[in-house]
């Protein structure tokens, strides 16, 4: 039951922008729009319907401490058709409206005296890709320490094919900013988009597809906390180049070369 309802939990997020419902899940699992919601709610503790919100919400939270974009805009881009009803569930949520979160998160990351001193940012444009991936929930997704890393980039080689074993490793960290309900990542293997369907794969894995885009790229080492790291490319090493995360989530990838800290950012308007 709950490889169902992890696949379940990876819908909602993938359709985050869409006004898609959960009989629409309820469909494609092959199960009723109530055991959909009483089986979500055994494994994760909520409603699909209220974990979808959370989700949105937090994606709301980071557009709106590292980009730009405008609070109606922000609703749109998170699956809010209306914005009043946004601002009601931001305030909710947050116990403050989206204008002073705003305000008030970016007052603090300057009272906190972050500095991007020792990142060599480097912005280039990453190829499409694909990805070979488990995804884990744990209470706490820090990855400060070199061990927690390792332990991240080699989380589901065990289930992992033969073929793949020796592949590039990747985690996908889906919230940098520690502001979810449901701390998820994904850890697994990049992989040829073309060859990957041909893989016998285990049930707990799945291919994800990894998108050409502009990242800023910073090379780290066991050296480096990784949170650490993470906070002070977001709060000051973009804003300082005029770059801005998308709240899209960040790769972390280990290869021969070393580890490598990948941020997806807003695209450049033409």
């Amino acid at each position: 039951m709950f490889n169902e309802m992890m696949r379940a939990e990876i819908w909602l997020q993938d359709t985050l922008e869409s006004q898609r419902t959960i009989d629409d899940l309820a469909e494609r699992l092959g199960y009723s729009s109530s055991q959909i919601r009483r089986r979500f709610r055994q494994c994760f503790g909520m409603s699909p319907s209220a974990y979808r919100e959370s989700l949105r919400l937090e994606k709301a939270a980071r557009l709106l401490v590292h980009t730009p974009h405008g609070i109606r805009d922000i609703a749109t881009r998170c699956g809010y058709t209306n914005h009043s009803a946004f601002s009601r569930a931001f305030q909710r949520r947050f116990q403050q409206s989206p204008r002073h979160y705003r305000q008030s998160r970016r007052t603090s990351f300057r009272r906190l005296g972050i500095t991007a001193d020792g990142l060599a940012v480097k912005v280039r444009r990453l190829d499409e890709g694909a990805a070979v991936v488990a995804r884990r929930y744990e209470a706490d997704t820090g990855l400060a320490s070199a061990e927690n890393w390792e332990e991240s980039l080699d989380g589901c080689r065990h289930v992992l094919p033969d073929a793949l074993r020796d592949a590039t490793a990747i985690v996908l960290l889906h919230d940098p900013t520690r502001d979810s309900r449901l701390p998820r990542l994904d850890s697994g293997v990049l992989v040829d988009p073309g060859a990957a369907d041909s893989l016998a794969m285990p049930p707990e894995l799945r291919l994800v597809e990894l998108p050409s885009e502009r990242c800023a790229c910073v090379t780290v080492d066991d050296r480096v906390a990784l949170d650490a790291a993470v906070t002070s490319l977001l709060a000051v090493g973009l804003p300082e180049m005029g770059e801005y995360y998308n709240g899209e989530a960040i790769r972390l990838v280990r290869s021969r070369t070393g580890r490598e800290l990948q941020c997806p950012l807003v695209a450049v308007s033409r």
